[in-house]
């Protein structure tokens, strides 16, 4: 069961990182994309961060407000952006971890 709970949390990321690499290659912050998309700033930030698991609603909606297909929000990076993707995705665990 917990091989489902990391894939479920990987998937979060990856619809993060790629909301904020479209909306960071428009030029849009993400008080923009919340006006846009009806999502406060503070759920963006959350589901930038792979915090939030967004429904498919949401995911439509994000879509729209971003002029891109839904496949681009969930689409896994290639090998290069995967490197990457994981150090971005270090920093929430050790917060959390410190936390506790």
């Amino acid at each position: 069961m917990p091989s489902d709970d990391h894939a479920v949390m990987d998937l979060r990321l990856v619809v993060g990182l790629n909301v904020q690499r479209i909306r960071r290659a428009q030029a849009l912050s993400q008080e923009e994309l919340s006006f846009r998309s009806g999502f406060t700033r503070a759920y963006l930030s959350g589901l930038e961060a792979g915090r939030r698991n967004p429904t498919l609603l949401s995911l439509a909606k994000l879509a729209t407000a971003l002029s891109v297909d839904i496949e681009e929000l969930t689409k896994r990076p290639g090998k290069n952006a995967r490197a990457s993707a994981g150090d971005c995705a270090v920093a929430p665990r050790e917060r959390r971890k410190g936390k506790s």
